[in-house]
């Protein structure tokens, strides 16, 4: 990717190094819950709002090293999410709105968020009761030893998927598949949030296009590499085929690949509705 001579987000939060603890811990199953229901940007609250109620968390800030490749990490995030505000921006004032830059909070261990307490066990996230994506740097590590997607590319995808879980906030989309998703089944929940999360990946490649035409960011393998993310993360592919359809909460790699290389080849928000879709 082309960053080199972009401009770093004033709206990155650095809260590594705080060190957490809760009298009675928390539970080891809460903890794979949460993993299952948000990686890669599902709505966390259900799942972490849940272990408010398991005591304080207590903290202590304590001297916090990154390695080199966090620092490079670091970097790219905070330039990706530059680039995000401007995209949104601009978007959003061709459509008559006013984008709210939201804040990318940096953490190690564990954070606490609007949303509730979370381990870096559960992965990236957005929260929208605070409008905060949280990610620990660490992560990109699996996403390239365990995902088997490296690139600095494939690391912008989470980043710009995690942005479209808040453009979904603030064009009311999550509040209305929240409410729908609480009167239906659990089926047809899980059916509701794989639309939410296709729509995101949708969204992540509205930024590209928009981004690539604006600020020609994109490189030769980019494109290969954002691609190779969403298949590497399909519900199909993490469960190796032991996970039926029906559980499904993000989408196929088949799919995921679809919907980001629709955002990427339109840049069209109309071409990103998941939810009146007849086809995934």
């Amino acid at each position: 990717m082309r960053l080199g001579n972009q401009r770093e987000s004033s709206n990155v939060e650095d809260r590594r190094g705080i060190r957490f603890g809760r009298a009675g811990g928390i539970g080891i199953g809460t903890i794979v819950l949460a993993l299952v229901a948000i990686y890669f940007g599902q709505d966390p609250s259900v799942v972490l709002q849940g272990m408010q109620g398991q005591g304080p968390v207590q903290q202590e800030q304590v001297p916090y090293q990154e390695s080199a490749a966090e620092g490079e990490a670091r970097v790219l995030v905070s330039k990706v999410l530059a680039d995000t505000e401007d995209t949104w921006s601009a978007i959003f004032a061709a459509a008559g709105r006013t984008y709210e830059e939201p804040k990318l909070v940096l953490f190690s261990q564990g954070v606490q968020t609007g949303c509730g307490f979370a381990e870096s066990n559960v992965g990236p996230f957005y929260c929208p009761a605070d409008h905060k994506v949280y990610i620990d740097l660490t992560f990109y590590d699996e996403l390239q030893n365990r995902f088997g997607a490296p690139g600095d590319f494939a690391q912008a995808y989470v980043v710009a998927h995690e942005i479209g879980h808040h453009v979904q906030t603030l064009l009311g989309i999550s509040e209305r598949n929240q409410a729908a998703r609480q009167s239906a089944s659990p089926a047809q929940a899980n059916a509701l949030s794989v639309r939410q999360e296709l729509q995101a990946d949708c969204f992540a490649g509205i930024w590209a296009h928009n981004a690539n035409q604006s600020r020609q960011i994109l490189e030769s393998g980019d494109i290969e590499e954002g691609l190779n993310a969403a298949s590497a993360i399909g519900d199909d592919r993490l469960s190796q085929g032991r996970a039926s359809p029906e559980s499904f909460t993000h989408g196929t790699s088949e799919q995921r690949v679809r919907w980001f290389k629709r955002g990427l080849d339109t840049g069209s928000l109309d071409q990103c509705d998941t939810f009146g879709a007849t086809s995934l």
